[in-house]
C-alpha cells in the first residue's frame, strides 16, 4: 500500500513540476510537489519533516532547472524563426531585383 502511495505521489509531483509560466511559478510548483514527495518518503523512515525540507530544495532547484531549458529552448525556436523569415525577404528581393 505504502509503495503505491509513494508511486502515486511521485507521480503527481513530476507531473506537477512543469505547470507555470514564469521562473517563480515553476520553481515554487516545483518545490511543493517536492515538499509532498519528501515528507511521504520521510514519513516511511519516521522523519517526514526532514523529507519535506530536503524535497522542495530539490523540487525547486529541478524546476529552475526545466524551466531554464524550457527558455533555451524559445531562444533557439525564436532565432529559428527570425532566419527563416530573413532568408525569405531576402529571396523576395533578389527576385523582385531580377537575380
Amino acid at each position: 500500500m505504502k509503495a503505491t502511495t509513494l508511486t502515486m505521489v511521485a507521480l503527481l509531483a513530476a507531473a506537477l513540476t512543469g505547470c507555470g509560466t514564469t521562473t517563480a511559478s515553476r520553481t515554487t510548483t516545483g518545490a511543493a510537489a517536492g515538499a509532498a514527495t519528501g515528507a511521504a518518503i520521510g514519513s516511511l523512515s519516521a522523519n517526514a519533516g526532514r523529507g519535506a525540507l530536503i524535497g522542495a530544495g530539490v523540487g525547486a532547484l529541478g524546476a529552475f532547472a526545466y524551466d531554464q531549458h524550457e527558455k533555451e529552448q524559445e531562444r533557439q525556436e525564436d532565432m529559428e524563426r527570425f532566419r527563416a523569415q530573413r532568408d525569405q525577404n531576402l529571396y523576395r528581393q533578389q527576385q523582385r531585383a531580377g537575380f
